[in-house]
């Protein structure tokens, strides 16, 4: 044992275990056929990807402020990271891998920006619930989400169960939508362009955060 922490991957490959282990039968065939149908579908195949210009935003952050990606970008590279909300477990994972390795983000010379359609009040919530020390978004109505081609509407059937579990996505971003965006991850250069990216519509999948500082050291070459 050398006392390293487990990999991004490993920490959410045990979150799902033990949330699907904990469930009833009928919540897990739920959750079960839903997974299934998400990998059916066609959602966030045109997504925004590796080569593609990165589409501008202005959004708030949880302190009152507003942050425009094209003048951050005016000051280097930014690595800009989608996520569900605090009430997310799996983002919870990532944001806070993220936030460890902030300090190597910012020697590379880049910017780490997150971005959720959760209220500026909420997105503070989960700002110092995990003390992040980078700015969280609100991209209200998802429509940064949008532009970037990840909108996921949350099934039907899965709703009762995200209730249930006190997972209130409509109180959490302010509308009655159920929708989401796909998690993703983009390296962005001062160029506004995308230099690599992680975006997959199974929302327990993440980009390590080994992988994010790989593809940053590219950039500085």
């Amino acid at each position: 044992m050398n006392g390293k922490k487990p990999e991004l991957k490993d920490q959410l490959e045990e979150t799902v275990q033990a949330f699907m282990a904990g469930l009833p039968e009928a919540d897990a065939q739920t959750t079960a056929k839903s997974f299934e149908k998400l990998h059916a579908s066609d959602t966030a195949d045109g997504a925004i990807n590796s080569g593609d210009k990165a589409p501008d935003f202005e959004l708030p952050n949880a302190t009152g402020g507003t942050v425009r990606l094209y003048e951050v970008l005016d000051k280097g590279p930014v690595v800009l990271n989608f996520y569900r909300g605090g009430w997310c477990p799996f983002c919870n994972l990532e944001l806070q891998a993220l936030q460890s390795r902030l300090q190597e983000i910012r020697s590379l010379g880049a910017t780490l920006i997150g971005i959720s359609p959760e209220t500026p009040n909420n997105s503070l919530t989960t700002a110092e619930k995990h003390q992040l020390d980078f700015d969280v978004l609100s991209d209200l109505g998802n429509k940064t989400a949008r532009d970037y081609g990840l909108i996921f509407t949350v099934y039907e059937e899965m709703r009762p169960l995200y209730l249930k579990w006190e997972l209130d996505v409509p109180a959490v971003n302010g509308d009655n939508s159920w929708e989401l965006p796909v998690p993703a991850t983009y390296l962005i250069d001062k160029d506004r362009v995308v230099r690599a990216a992680h975006v997959d519509k199974d929302y327990t999948k993440r980009m390590e955060p080994d992988l994010i500082l790989a593809e940053l050291r590219k950039l500085a070459v």
